[in-house]
Formats: C-alpha cells, sequence, structure tokens
C-alpha cells in the first residue's frame, strides 16, 4: 500500500524539546542510581519511545501514517498495520525506572516506527522535531541516555544535514536505519551517501526493522512484529551485504538487532548459494558468513538458545545488551543472558563493554 502524506504546517513542527515533559522528580534527578558502578553498568543498545508531539500531529491526519483513538486508547497506523499505544511508550519516567529496576546504566534511545522516510515532503520537519525531543531528554538526563537518529533519507541532502545537527549539535551516537524506506530497501545506489557519511563520522549504523514488505504474507496469523519483521531485517542485511557495501565502506560499523533476523541460521546456505553455485558473488570479495561477522548483533530474543547461537557465532566482542522496551521487559533478555553462565568477561562484554566502546560513551 502506498503510503501518503499531508503537508504539515510549521506550527505543528515547533520544537518539542525535553523542556515540555514534565516527570516525577522521586528517582529521575538526571543522576544514575548506579552511582556505585562506573563504566561496567549496563547498557541497553534499542530502546524506544512515541513523541508525544509527533502522535497529535499524527492524530490530525486521515491517511497512513496517523493515529486515532478508541475508547480510551489511541492507535497507531501504518500501511494496514495497527498498533496500539500502550503507557510505557510515552512514558520517559517508567522508562527510567525499568532501568533502574535492571541495572541498566544508560539507554540508547530512538523513535518507534513510522519515521521521518514515510511523510513525504514533511519529512524533514518531522525528522527536526523528533531529534529536538530526544536530544532534549539526553540533555536532561545526560547519564542515562544517547540519542540515535532516524532522518529522512527521501531527502537525502536534508538527511546529511540534520544528521551532522544530531552528531554535532545534539550529541547523538548513532543512526537507526529502517530495514526498508518506504518501500525501498536501504541497498540502493541513492542511500550509499548516507552509509559514507556514517563512516565519516565514525557512528554506528542499527538496522532496525519497519512496515515489513513482507506484510501481506505475515498478517493473517498475526505475525506481522513475530515473523515479518524479522524477515524484513534479515533481507535487507542479506541485501547490504551483497551489495557490497561493507566492501566499499570498510569501516562501517553496522548493527543488527535481535540477533541478526534470521540471518545467522541461514548464512550457511547464502555462502554455498554464492561460493560454490555463484549465484549473486559479483559485488563481494569473501563469503557472505565473513562480512556477518563484522556485523553486531543485539540480544533481543525471548529465547536463550538464539543468543548462545550469536554467541558461538560471532562471538563475545560483537554483543551488545538490548531490551526492545517498552515492547519487551529487559528482565526477560537480562534473564537469558545471565542464565547461559558465560565466562564473567564475555558477559560484562554483552552488557557493557562492547557498547561503550562503540557508541564512544567514556
Amino acid at each position: 500500500m502506498k503510503r501518503t502524506s499531508r503537508t504539515a504546517t510549521r506550527r505543528q513542527f515547533l520544537s518539542t524539546a525535553a523542556a515540555a515533559v514534565t516527570l516525577p522528580v522521586s528517582h529521575l534527578t538526571g543522576e544514575s542510581s548506579l552511582s556505585g558502578e562506573s563504566a561496567s553498568g549496563r547498557i541497553d543498545c534499542q530502546s524506544h519511545l512515541f513523541v508525544p508531539e509527533l502522535l497529535d500531529f499524527m492524530e490530525k491526519r486521515k491517511t497512513t501514517p496517523y493515529v486515532y483513538r478508541k475508547a480510551s486508547d489511541r492507535f497507531v497506523v501504518v500501511g494496514e498495520w495497527h498498533r496500539r499505544i500502550l503507557p510505557k511508550h510515552t512514558d520517559v519516567a517508567a522508562k527510567l525506572a525499568d532501568m533502574d529496576a535492571n541495572g541498566i546504566q544508560m539507554t540508547a534511545l530512538s523513535i518507534n516506527d513510522p519515521g521521518p522516510e514515510v511523510f513525504g515532503k514533511d519529512g524533514l520537519a518531522i525528522a527536526r522535531m523528533v531529534h529536538d525531543y530526544l536530544g532534549g531528554l539526553t540533555k536532561q538526563y545526560p547519564t542515562r541516555f544517547f540519542g540515535l537518529a532516524t532522518l529522512p533519507l527521501q531527502d537525502m541532502d536534508g538527511a546529511l544535514v540534520e544528521l551532522d545537527r544530531c552528531v554535532n549539535s545534539l550529541g547523538m551516537r548513532g543512526i537507526l536505519l529502517y530495514s526498508n524506506l518506504d518501500g525501498k530497501f536501504p541497498d540502493l545506489e541513492e542511500f550509499r551517501p548516507l552509509f559514507a557519511r556514517a563512516q565519516e563520522l565514525d557512528v554506528p549504523l542499527l538496522l532496525h526493522p519497519a512496515y515489513p514488505m513482507t506484510y501481506d504474507a505475515t498478517k493473517g496469523y498475526e505475525m506481522v512484529a513475530g515473523l515479518g519483521l524479522m524477515f524484513d531485517t534479515t533481507i535487507a542485511l542479506s541485501r547490504i551485504i551483497l551489495a557490497g557495501i561493507l566492501d566499499q565502506f570498510p569501516k562501517l560499523k553496522l548493527v543488527c538487532p535481535h540477533v541478526g533476523g534470521a540471518l545467522p541460521y541461514l548464512i550457511g546456505r547464502i555462502d554455498h548459494q554464492t561460493q560454490v553455485l555463484k549465484r549473486g558473488a559479483e559485488r563481494i570479495r569473501k563469503p557472505p558468513s565473513e562480512y556477518l561477522k563484522q556485523v553486531y548483533l543485539d540480544t533481543v530474543t525471548p529465547i536463550a538458545l538464539g543468543i548462545r547461537y550469536a554467541y558461538d557465532f560471532a562471538g563475545p566482542e560483537r554483543l551488545l545488551f538490548a531490551s526492545d522496551h517498552p515492547w519487551v521487559d529487559p528482565k526477560l533478555i537480562a534473564g537469558n543472558i545471565e542464565g547461559l553462565k558465560f565466562p564473567a568477561e564475555d558477559e560484562k562484554r554483552i552488557f557493557s563493554g562492547n557498547a561503550w566502546r562503540l557508541f564512544k560513551l567514556v
């Protein structure tokens, strides 16, 4: 389904900033409650918030993406997908409380789908709105949050200017790149300037699923999130590898959440297709599995065996603790890691050390 957009007024895109956010002051002082810990505190590398001002704007829209109310609930619609917005999806205080309860010192904050790329000519203004909001929160809570930029890649020139603002003015530490950009996979030539600039700035790219290209195939049994998102990421990451992007930009730092989607489990088949049957190997210099081992994988999976497999495949230096909060309880993911009884040094790398280095938090 083609998504349409309506032109937003300047007033609707006034900077949000965190000054508009009123929070209880009990434990939300901006200082970590983990004051006894130093750089060893846990880092959550994937965590989301809906931006209140964007939701308000979307509630005025009648075409996707939009928001509507049903009784006391609000629903966000992207394409044909309707998702209920739960209280924690906009509640900064609840996020901080859950961080404290799970020993999380810092969290990488990013927005939820929909991103600026589906708002047409309003995309740049949307991006500035959500980044001002996230930037305000990271300024208000500098020891708890750091931001990831989500860019309006339908306007590459504007996106690169906004990326520079996010990194150099708002102090953001990386980029959230959707697995498809309003129906276009990110390996396409038109998106290469983003990879070039990310390498130049030395900021990581987190490849995150969006409204999936496989929506129709997975909607029947309500498996859009369970399967559709995972296969969208799998296809996008495979295309990035097979397009030769990791050769073209050898210093690019790429993160794939949800332990790489399905690709780590299928990579042997991809190796065989490219190396033995010579299918799709024209743009790469080595087996796809070797490129995949360069990619950081986060630990968001409800099954510990998935984390164990990623550990065995990629090694502890390439794993990042993440929760996907508020969609997932951090306790589930942390418990899976702890239950695997990795060597203490490796567990520390996964929970914190790798992220401190990757996002340059020290």
